[in-house]
């Protein structure tokens, strides 16, 4: 697996460039910064290999096929894009086609009307639609509006386990909460941590509520804070879910230390497939990494995932999954029309293509594209990319990162309330009545 997908950074970067209202200062220059000379479309992306190589050839066979409507393409590395996005949409000087990641960040392109409404394309490409996975949209949707188009691959958070140490112990991986905490006393007594956990990262820790949450009260549970239902971080459903991940911190089923270790070191990782603790929830981009770093431990055998264990009796679909459902990009609503005419096509016909997808998968993806599966026969982590399609494809739900689908000042406020959960010096109670208010505010 290449770089690209090996790192939370990676597949988020895009996640960082959030949107701000109106009425910025303006970047300079005659067209502004986002606009090709003389109204054509233009489209941004970011640097880094493989993915700029796949967007850059995707983009370049667009405009050997349509010569009276090419797109002008700019990539940016990862901090220059942050501060060229945010004054460029804020000046009404945004690309034609900007990459963003859903969620909130695009809630709010939509409150500042900054973004168009594809509602009405994906009508008339319903052909694009259907190629896509459905759990992808959710998302991409604001009031029932589709202001995104998915694209590019599928990264759900997994449980992951060292087979070779539950061998070890006589185990077998858990399916359900109780099954999970049983386990723990079990590697405790074995001298081996239960879960690796890189704390100090904050977002690893929100992986487990997010779990936790959707297993026990379903999807609208966390639907009801997204749409800023007043109380909804407060629901017993919601209390269930802090007091079970509370319980698991005080039962000692982290390793010791989990506040000081961090995941973009992979010294999270680096625990798991070293022997020194037996599970760790992750994102699927951590597989690429572990296959590098960790000698045999993938190539041999040695690596198990899973689904993550249900809760008995909790509200959830079992086949629902969380993480980052796909790649997005929305269409500046500032545009000419004639640049817009340019943008839908390529966004119809040249962002999707058997092309892409098979780039995609070459790369260690896995695209959101139905039936890309019949490609992986020829690579060696067929198994695990069978695993992450049929995770991603199957999901009843796919709820995406919560830093990531709420408002960047609530999403700031959740890392900060969970690094207090799990060190335990905020109750439950607590933590809910905090993101109440941060929720109002």
């Amino acid at each position: 697996m290449n770089e690209q997908f090996t790192t939370r950074r990676a597949v988020l970067t895009l996640a960082l460039a959030a949107p701000l209202a109106a009425g910025l200062a303006s970047c300079g220059g005659s067209s502004g910064p986002g606009q090709a000379t003389g109204g054509g479309a233009t489209m941004w992306i970011l640097t880094g290999q493989p993915a700029e190589g796949i967007r850059t050839d995707a983009v370049d066979a667009f405009n050997k096929a349509n010569p009276d409507g090419e797109l002008t393409l700019s990539s940016f590395q990862n901090d220059a894009y942050k501060a060229k996005i945010r004054t460029a949409i804020g000046a009404a000087q945004a690309p034609t086609i900007i990459p963003t990641w859903g969620g909130g960040g695009l809630r709010d392109y939509v409150g500042n009307g900054q973004v168009e409404d594809l509602t009405g394309f994906f009508a008339e490409n319903a052909g694009l639609k259907d190629k896509l996975f459905t759990s992808a949209f959710a998302a991409a949707t604001v009031d029932d509006k589709i202001y995104a188009v998915p694209c590019e691959v599928v990264s759900p958070i997994v449980f992951f386990y060292n087979k070779t140490l539950f061998e070890q112990v006589g185990a077998q991986p858990p399916t359900t909460w109780d099954e999970l905490m049983a386990l723990v006393p079990v590697f405790v007594d074995a001298g081996v941590a239960p879960l690796s956990l890189g704390g100090q990262s904050r977002w690893t820790n929100m992986m487990w509520l997010e779990y936790l949450y959707d297993r026990i009260g379903g999807a609208e549970l966390f639907t009801s804070i997204y749409d800023g239902e007043p109380g909804a971080w407060s629901k017993p459903d919601s209390i269930d879910a802090l007091t079970k991940v509370q319980d698991l911190v005080k039962a000692g089923g982290f390793v010791k230390g989990f506040a000081s270790i961090t995941a973009d070191s992979n010294a999270d990782q680096a625990l798991l497939y070293t022997g020194r603790a037996a599970m760790m929830l992750h994102g699927s981009w951590v597989f690429g990494s572990m296959k590098t770093d960790g000698g045999d431990f993938v190539t041999g055998g040695h690596l198990g995932w899973s689904a993550f264990p249900t809760v008995t009796g909790g509200k959830g679909d079992p086949t629902s999954t969380v993480g980052n459902p796909s790649g997005y990009y929305a269409m500046s609503a500032k545009a000419s029309e004639k640049a817009k005419t340019a943008a839908k096509k390529f966004l119809a016909d040249g962002l999707v293509t058997d092309a892409t997808t098979k780039a995609w998968i070459d790369s260690g993806g896995v695209p959101i594209v139905v039936g890309s599966d019949s490609g992986f026969s020829g690579s060696e982590d067929a198994d695990w990319l069978q695993f992450v399609y049929d995770l991603a494809s199957g999901a009843a739900t796919f709820q995406q990162s919560w830093d990531q689908a709420l408002s960047p000042t609530a999403a700031d406020a959740l890392l900060d309330n969970i690094e207090k959960l799990f060190g335990l010096s905020q109750t439950p109670q607590e933590f809910a009545a905090a993101m109440e208010a941060a929720s109002a505010g």
